[in-house]
């Protein structure tokens, strides 16, 4: 689910030309679990478990922001998310939270929990398993591309 409000602090500047992403954040997953963990708390949820194959899902994803510089559910050759997880192997109920900007994990959860549809996502009580990942922007190495998906 896309957050306007979420587009608007994570503006991209205008360049001309097209960089490769740099630095990815593979493997940030388990440093998301007890985050996760706190906010199923609150709704008397179990948490989730962190998941190499809904990682690879997520990195895949931020890799692919990055390389276009625009957040999207839906890649440039039309594979919407519902297409990348059955190509990964991903079988059941799943979901995708995306994020753009200059900030770290702690204020991506901040305003994922304040979205309504990103909150959501994060407490639904099908999902046990998630995989975080963020790609860095080629020539601004602060601008993260973010991608969490979640999964049974």
């Amino acid at each position: 689910m896309v957050l306007t409000g979420l587009v608007a602090l994570a503006g991209l500047a205008a360049c001309s030309t097209v960089s490769l992403p740099t630095g990815d954040g593979a493997g940030v997953s388990s440093s998301a679990t007890g985050t996760l963990a706190s906010i199923r708390a609150t709704a008397g949820l179990a948490p989730l478990v962190p998941d190499r194959q809904l990682e690879q899902a997520a990195l895949q994803q931020a890799g692919y922001m990055a390389q276009r510089r625009r957040m999207s559910h839906t890649t440039a050759w039309g594979k919407d998310f519902a297409s990348r997880v059955k190509g990964n192997g991903i079988a059941g109920a799943a979901a995708e939270n995306i994020a753009e900007g200059r900030f770290d994990q702690q204020k991506l959860f901040d305003i994922w929990v304040h979205s309504p549809g990103h909150r959501r996502n994060m407490l639904d009580p099908r999902f046990t398993r998630f995989g975080l990942a963020y790609v860095r922007d080629g020539s601004d190495g602060n601008l993260r591309y973010w991608s969490l998906v979640l999964g049974k």
